[in-house]
Protein backbone atom coordinates (compact mmCIF):
# COMPACT_ATOMS: atom_id res chain seq x y z
CA UNK A 1 0.00 0.00 0.00
CA UNK A 2 1.11 3.70 -0.75
CA UNK A 3 0.14 5.87 1.37
CA UNK A 4 0.59 10.02 1.20
CA UNK A 5 1.27 12.25 4.45
CA UNK A 6 0.60 15.64 4.40
CA UNK A 7 1.98 17.39 7.36
CA UNK A 8 5.14 16.41 9.34
CA UNK A 9 4.23 18.53 12.44
CA UNK A 10 4.61 16.82 15.67
CA UNK A 11 1.22 14.26 15.02
CA UNK A 12 2.17 14.11 11.34
CA UNK A 13 5.76 12.88 12.28
CA UNK A 14 4.33 10.80 14.82
CA UNK A 15 1.76 9.37 12.44
CA UNK A 16 4.42 8.77 9.65
CA UNK A 17 6.57 7.11 12.00
CA UNK A 18 4.04 4.24 13.00
CA UNK A 19 2.31 4.23 9.21
CA UNK A 20 6.07 3.49 8.25
CA UNK A 21 6.36 0.34 10.57
CA UNK A 22 3.32 -1.10 9.10
CA UNK A 23 3.68 -3.78 7.49
CA UNK A 24 1.08 -3.60 5.04
CA UNK A 25 2.16 0.00 4.36
CA UNK A 26 4.79 -0.39 1.36
CA UNK A 27 5.79 3.37 0.74
CA UNK A 28 4.92 6.38 2.46
CA UNK A 29 4.92 9.77 0.89
CA UNK A 30 5.42 13.01 3.46
CA UNK A 31 4.88 16.40 2.31
CA UNK A 32 4.41 19.89 4.26
CA UNK A 33 4.63 23.98 3.91
CA UNK A 34 7.94 23.39 5.61
CA UNK A 35 9.86 21.54 3.06
CA UNK A 36 12.82 21.45 4.93
CA UNK A 37 10.69 19.63 7.78
CA UNK A 38 9.33 17.55 5.25
CA UNK A 39 12.70 16.13 4.01
CA UNK A 40 13.87 15.54 7.04
CA UNK A 41 10.96 13.21 8.29
CA UNK A 42 11.79 11.65 5.21
CA UNK A 43 15.30 11.21 4.85
CA UNK A 44 14.91 9.48 9.26
CA UNK A 45 11.94 7.03 7.90
CA UNK A 46 13.50 6.77 4.21
CA UNK A 47 10.46 7.48 3.28
CA UNK A 48 9.77 10.32 0.18
CA UNK A 49 9.39 13.84 0.17
CA UNK A 50 6.57 15.33 -1.82
CA UNK A 51 7.60 18.79 -3.38
CA UNK A 52 4.00 19.95 -2.81
CA UNK A 53 0.67 18.75 -2.04
CA UNK A 54 -0.35 18.39 -5.77
CA UNK A 55 2.16 15.40 -6.06
CA UNK A 56 0.53 13.31 -3.18
CA UNK A 57 -2.52 13.77 -5.16
CA UNK A 58 -0.23 12.52 -8.75
CA UNK A 59 2.04 10.09 -7.71
CA UNK A 60 -0.63 7.08 -7.18
CA UNK A 61 -0.81 6.70 -3.84
CA UNK A 62 -4.16 4.36 -2.41
CA UNK A 63 -4.70 6.65 0.47
CA UNK A 64 -4.06 9.87 2.19
CA UNK A 65 -3.31 10.89 5.67
CA UNK A 66 -4.14 14.91 6.73
CA UNK A 67 -2.39 16.08 9.70
CA UNK A 68 -2.09 19.48 8.25
CA UNK A 69 -2.97 22.78 9.59
CA UNK A 70 -6.79 22.78 10.62
CA UNK A 71 -7.77 25.32 8.27
CA UNK A 72 -6.26 23.22 5.07
CA UNK A 73 -8.32 19.83 6.32
CA UNK A 74 -11.82 20.92 4.47
CA UNK A 75 -10.42 21.58 1.35
CA UNK A 76 -7.62 18.45 1.45
CA UNK A 77 -10.97 16.47 2.56
CA UNK A 78 -12.66 17.36 -0.67
CA UNK A 79 -9.69 16.75 -2.94
CA UNK A 80 -9.71 12.96 -1.74
CA UNK A 81 -12.43 12.23 -2.40
CA UNK A 82 -12.80 13.78 -5.98
CA UNK A 83 -10.31 11.75 -6.58
CA UNK A 84 -12.02 8.46 -5.10
CA UNK A 85 -9.05 7.94 -2.32
CA UNK A 86 -10.06 7.00 1.50
CA UNK A 87 -8.88 9.50 3.87
CA UNK A 88 -7.55 9.87 7.49
CA UNK A 89 -7.86 13.04 9.00
CA UNK A 90 -7.12 14.41 11.94
CA UNK A 91 -9.96 16.24 13.80
CA UNK A 92 -11.43 18.60 13.19
CA UNK A 93 -12.81 18.08 9.23
CA UNK A 94 -13.08 21.92 9.05
CA UNK A 95 -12.55 25.59 11.00
CA UNK A 96 -16.11 25.52 11.51
CA UNK A 97 -19.63 24.34 10.49
CA UNK A 98 -20.10 25.04 7.19
CA UNK A 99 -17.14 23.87 6.44
CA UNK A 100 -17.71 20.86 7.69
CA UNK A 101 -20.63 20.25 6.01
CA UNK A 102 -19.16 20.83 2.78
CA UNK A 103 -16.25 18.77 3.43
CA UNK A 104 -19.15 16.09 4.43
CA UNK A 105 -21.32 16.75 1.29
CA UNK A 106 -18.16 16.27 -1.10
CA UNK A 107 -17.38 12.98 0.51
CA UNK A 108 -20.77 11.83 0.14
CA UNK A 109 -20.98 12.50 -3.17
CA UNK A 110 -18.05 10.93 -3.84
CA UNK A 111 -18.85 7.05 -1.61
CA UNK A 112 -15.34 7.37 -0.68
CA UNK A 113 -14.29 6.63 3.04
CA UNK A 114 -13.35 9.27 5.92
CA UNK A 115 -11.79 8.59 9.22
CA UNK A 116 -11.82 10.91 11.83
CA UNK A 117 -8.39 11.23 14.28
CA UNK A 118 -10.69 10.24 17.65
CA UNK A 119 -8.29 8.65 18.88
CA UNK A 120 -9.55 7.69 22.67
CA UNK A 121 -12.00 5.57 21.15
CA UNK A 122 -9.19 3.16 20.91
CA UNK A 123 -7.90 3.52 24.51
CA UNK A 124 -8.13 0.76 26.49
CA UNK A 125 -9.63 2.33 29.72
CA UNK A 126 -12.67 4.28 27.56
CA UNK A 127 -13.29 1.03 25.57
CA UNK A 128 -13.43 -1.04 29.09
CA UNK A 129 -15.68 1.74 30.13
CA UNK A 130 -18.26 1.56 26.71
CA UNK A 131 -18.43 -1.88 27.35
CA UNK A 132 -18.99 -1.66 31.65
CA UNK A 133 -21.96 0.60 30.49
CA UNK A 134 -23.50 -1.37 27.23
CA UNK A 135 -23.53 -4.25 29.49
CA UNK A 136 -25.64 -3.03 32.12
CA UNK A 137 -23.22 -3.28 34.82
CA UNK A 138 -23.34 0.01 36.14
CA UNK A 139 -27.37 0.38 35.96
CA UNK A 140 -28.73 3.24 35.11
CA UNK A 141 -26.13 5.83 34.58
CA UNK A 142 -27.13 9.42 36.47
CA UNK A 143 -24.17 11.15 36.27
CA UNK A 144 -20.59 11.48 34.18
CA UNK A 145 -17.69 13.29 34.40
CA UNK A 146 -15.18 14.20 31.99
CA UNK A 147 -11.86 16.19 32.33
CA UNK A 148 -9.11 16.96 29.63
CA UNK A 149 -6.37 19.14 31.31
CA UNK A 150 -3.27 20.10 29.39
CA UNK A 151 -0.45 20.72 31.41
CA UNK A 152 1.15 23.61 29.30
CA UNK A 153 -0.77 26.24 26.73
CA UNK A 154 0.06 25.52 23.07
CA UNK A 155 1.88 27.97 20.89
CA UNK A 156 -0.03 31.47 20.82
CA UNK A 157 0.32 31.18 17.22
CA UNK A 158 -1.86 28.06 17.22
CA UNK A 159 -4.69 29.76 19.41
CA UNK A 160 -6.46 31.98 16.67
CA UNK A 161 -6.71 28.94 14.43
CA UNK A 162 -7.64 26.07 16.96
CA UNK A 163 -11.55 26.53 16.92
CA UNK A 164 -11.31 27.37 20.63
CA UNK A 165 -11.36 25.30 23.81
CA UNK A 166 -14.37 23.46 23.03
CA UNK A 167 -13.66 22.51 19.03
CA UNK A 168 -10.23 22.13 19.40
CA UNK A 169 -10.24 20.24 23.31
CA UNK A 170 -13.47 19.25 24.73
CA UNK A 171 -14.57 17.69 21.87
CA UNK A 172 -12.76 14.55 22.51
CA UNK A 173 -14.85 14.41 25.36
CA UNK A 174 -18.20 15.20 23.34
CA UNK A 175 -16.93 12.48 21.52
CA UNK A 176 -16.71 10.21 24.51
CA UNK A 177 -19.94 10.93 26.07
CA UNK A 178 -21.96 9.96 23.21
CA UNK A 179 -19.67 6.75 21.95
CA UNK A 180 -19.58 5.00 25.48
CA UNK A 181 -23.15 5.88 26.21
CA UNK A 182 -25.03 5.37 22.92
CA UNK A 183 -26.96 8.39 23.86
CA UNK A 184 -26.80 11.90 22.15
CA UNK A 185 -26.63 15.17 24.48
CA UNK A 186 -29.89 17.40 24.15
CA UNK A 187 -28.76 20.45 25.80
CA UNK A 188 -25.98 22.26 27.18
CA UNK A 189 -24.65 25.12 29.62
CA UNK A 190 -21.09 26.10 29.06
CA UNK A 191 -18.91 28.62 30.96
CA UNK A 192 -15.18 30.18 30.25
CA UNK A 193 -12.55 32.10 31.83
CA UNK A 194 -9.66 33.69 30.50
CA UNK A 195 -8.02 35.00 33.48
CA UNK A 196 -4.99 33.45 32.92
CA UNK A 197 -2.38 34.41 30.33
CA UNK A 198 -2.83 37.94 28.14
CA UNK A 199 -2.77 34.96 25.12
CA UNK A 200 -5.83 33.40 25.55
CA UNK A 201 -7.83 36.66 25.53
CA UNK A 202 -5.63 38.63 22.26
CA UNK A 203 -6.75 35.29 20.44
CA UNK A 204 -10.39 35.93 22.08
CA UNK A 205 -10.36 31.96 23.60
CA UNK A 206 -10.29 31.03 27.14
CA UNK A 207 -7.97 28.36 28.73
CA UNK A 208 -10.74 27.29 31.58
CA UNK A 209 -13.72 25.87 30.53
CA UNK A 210 -16.61 23.78 32.14
CA UNK A 211 -20.42 22.59 30.32
CA UNK A 212 -22.94 20.81 31.77
CA UNK A 213 -24.75 18.88 29.30
CA UNK A 214 -27.99 16.81 29.58
CA UNK A 215 -28.08 13.56 27.26
CA UNK A 216 -31.35 12.80 26.01
CA UNK A 217 -32.31 9.26 28.72
CA UNK A 218 -31.97 12.56 31.43
CA UNK A 219 -28.44 11.80 32.61
CA UNK A 220 -26.35 14.59 33.57
CA UNK A 221 -22.75 14.97 32.41
CA UNK A 222 -20.42 17.58 33.01
CA UNK A 223 -16.83 18.29 31.22
CA UNK A 224 -14.25 20.95 32.38
CA UNK A 225 -10.97 21.86 30.37
CA UNK A 226 -8.00 23.98 31.08
CA UNK A 227 -4.96 24.60 28.95
CA UNK A 228 -3.01 25.52 32.77
CA UNK A 229 -2.85 22.29 34.80
CA UNK A 230 0.77 22.37 35.75
CA UNK A 231 1.09 18.88 37.73
CA UNK A 232 0.51 17.16 34.46
CA UNK A 233 -1.55 15.95 31.49
CA UNK A 234 -4.63 14.42 33.01
CA UNK A 235 -7.70 12.72 30.95
CA UNK A 236 -10.24 11.08 32.93
CA UNK A 237 -13.92 9.96 32.67
CA UNK A 238 -16.02 8.83 35.75
CA UNK A 239 -19.34 7.29 35.11
CA UNK A 240 -21.69 6.40 37.99
CA UNK A 241 -24.60 4.39 38.04
CA UNK A 242 -27.59 3.03 40.07
CA UNK A 243 -25.33 -0.12 40.86
CA UNK A 244 -21.59 0.44 40.29
CA UNK A 245 -19.30 3.32 39.50
CA UNK A 246 -16.21 3.36 37.23
CA UNK A 247 -13.43 5.80 36.17
CA UNK A 248 -11.00 6.24 33.20
CA UNK A 249 -7.28 7.26 33.54
CA UNK A 250 -6.86 6.55 37.23
CA UNK A 251 -3.16 4.64 37.53
CA UNK A 252 -0.18 5.69 38.97
CA UNK A 253 0.71 8.56 36.48
CA UNK A 254 -2.40 10.43 37.26
CA UNK A 255 -1.43 14.10 37.98
CA UNK A 256 -3.26 14.57 41.54
CA UNK A 257 -1.89 13.93 45.23
CA UNK A 258 -4.44 12.46 48.12
CA UNK A 259 -5.22 14.92 51.14
CA UNK A 260 -6.35 11.46 52.94
CA UNK A 261 -3.69 10.14 55.35
CA UNK A 262 -4.06 6.63 53.50
CA UNK A 263 -4.55 8.11 49.83
CA UNK A 264 -2.18 7.07 47.45
CA UNK A 265 1.20 9.60 46.58
CA UNK A 266 1.50 12.03 43.94
CA UNK A 267 2.55 10.03 40.75
CA UNK A 268 6.36 9.72 40.36
CA UNK A 269 6.13 10.30 36.59
CA UNK A 270 2.57 12.20 35.64
CA UNK A 271 1.80 12.40 31.97
CA UNK A 272 3.03 15.32 30.65
CA UNK A 273 1.08 15.05 27.11
CA UNK A 274 -1.04 13.90 24.52
CA UNK A 275 1.12 11.69 22.34
CA UNK A 276 2.66 9.92 25.86
CA UNK A 277 -0.93 9.35 27.37
CA UNK A 278 -2.61 7.89 24.31
CA UNK A 279 0.43 7.05 21.96
CA UNK A 280 -1.12 3.06 22.12
CA UNK A 281 -4.37 4.57 20.71
CA UNK A 282 -2.85 6.85 18.24
CA UNK A 283 -1.29 3.19 16.64
CA UNK A 284 -4.36 1.73 17.06
CA UNK A 285 -6.06 4.04 15.08
CA UNK A 286 -3.89 4.07 11.90
CA UNK A 287 -4.15 0.06 11.85
CA UNK A 288 -7.73 0.52 11.81
CA UNK A 289 -7.96 2.76 9.01
CA UNK A 290 -5.09 0.50 6.66
CA UNK A 291 -7.65 -2.10 7.54
CA UNK A 292 -10.69 0.16 6.65
CA UNK A 293 -8.43 0.79 2.95
CA UNK A 294 -7.79 -2.90 2.81
CA UNK A 295 -11.31 -3.59 3.05
CA UNK A 296 -11.26 -5.70 6.29
CA UNK A 297 -13.21 -3.58 8.61
CA UNK A 298 -15.71 -1.27 8.91
CA UNK A 299 -14.77 2.47 9.67
CA UNK A 300 -15.19 2.82 13.16
CA UNK A 301 -15.56 6.93 13.25
CA UNK A 302 -16.64 8.60 9.98
CA UNK A 303 -17.33 12.14 9.38
CA UNK A 304 -20.90 11.29 10.57
CA UNK A 305 -19.48 10.82 13.82
CA UNK A 306 -17.44 13.76 13.63
CA UNK A 307 -20.25 16.03 13.46
CA UNK A 308 -21.81 15.14 16.02
CA UNK A 309 -19.37 15.84 18.16
CA UNK A 310 -18.68 19.31 16.44
CA UNK A 311 -22.41 19.94 17.12
CA UNK A 312 -22.09 20.27 21.09
CA UNK A 313 -18.98 22.01 20.50
CA UNK A 314 -20.73 24.77 18.60
CA UNK A 315 -23.32 24.94 21.00
CA UNK A 316 -21.31 24.92 24.45
CA UNK A 317 -19.93 28.15 22.52
CA UNK A 318 -22.71 29.50 21.99
CA UNK A 319 -23.90 28.84 25.06
CA UNK A 320 -21.23 30.29 26.43
CA UNK A 321 -21.18 33.83 23.91
CA UNK A 322 -24.66 34.31 24.89
CA UNK A 323 -24.86 33.10 28.76
CA UNK A 324 -27.67 30.88 28.14
CA UNK A 325 -28.72 26.80 28.26
CA UNK A 326 -28.54 25.84 23.91
CA UNK A 327 -30.33 22.91 22.87
CA UNK A 328 -28.87 20.89 19.68
CA UNK A 329 -31.78 22.00 18.25
CA UNK A 330 -30.75 24.80 17.42
CA UNK A 331 -27.56 24.04 15.60
CA UNK A 332 -27.15 23.01 11.97
CA UNK A 333 -25.90 20.13 10.23
CA UNK A 334 -28.39 17.22 11.90
CA UNK A 335 -28.30 14.39 10.14
CA UNK A 336 -31.16 12.09 11.45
Amino acid sequence: MRIGLIGTGRIGTFHATVLNRHREVGSLIVTDADTVRAHAVADRLGATAAPSVDEIFTWGVDAVVITAATSAHGELIGRAARMGLPVFCEKPIAVDLPGTLSALAEVDAAGTVLQLGFQRRFDTGYATAREAVRSGRLGRLHTIRAMTSDQSPPPAAYLPISGGMYRDCLVHDFDMLRWITGREVVEVYAMGSDAGPSMFREAHDIDTAAAVLTLDDGTLATATATRLNGAGYDVRMELAGELDQIGVGLDDRTPIASTEPAGPPAADKPWTGFLERFGPAYEAELAAFVDVVRGERANPCDGQEALHALRIAEACELSRLERRPVYLAEIPGRRD
